[in-house]
């Protein structure tokens, strides 16, 4: 049996069992920078922030933020709100990692180059961030960029994944 080449399948099987157990960020407040936050900048315009892991779709990510806007609105009590601005960011990063350079580690060597084995894996990051204008009373059927916020927190309320607790 080749041990190097063993030894590189061991590793890679390793690191994809724990890239697997890595869970989607869950609808929280902002915890070791993921999750929601918002700040007030008038009595009636917030800035909303939702960041999520890797393994966070960017659907989901998208859907937390309009969720978060919807149970804000509500809470500060008002019943629609109008998105006056909304940006969703990817963060791409790269790994790099070498593994399986046959002889090191054994009783001989082999001294030549382009033995090993590099692979690159890359992981994706999004954040999405809206501008909040909160109104009282019915939307307008026309504003497309107006959610009424009961409605909206009711049909994604099925979709939210709140953390476990321990």
């Amino acid at each position: 049996m080749n041990k190097p080449l063993i030894r590189t399948a061991v590793i890679l099987s390793l690191g994809a069992a724990l890239a697997a157990c890595v869970t989607a960020t869950p609808y929280q407040p902002r915890e070791r920078g993921f999750g929601y936050a918002e700040q007030k900048l008038e009595s009636n315009r917030f800035r909303v922030e939702l960041s999520g892991n890797s393994a966070t779709p960017r659907e989901t990510v998208e859907n937390y933020l309009l969720y978060r806007a919807a149970e804000l609105t509500l809470a500060q009590g008002y019943d629609y709100f109008v998105l006056a601005a909304k940006d969703t960011d990817a963060d791409v990063r790269y790994q790099q990692t070498f593994s399986g350079f046959p002889g090191f580690g054994y009783y001989y060597f082999y001294p030549y180059a382009g033995a090993g084995v590099s692979t690159t894996q890359s992981e994706t990051r999004y954040a999405a961030q809206a501008d909040v204008v909160m109104f009282k009373g019915e939307k307008r059927s026309e504003d497309t960029r107006a959610f009424n916020a009961g409605e909206l927190k009711a049909n994604l309320e099925a979709l939210v994944v709140r953390p476990q607790a321990s």
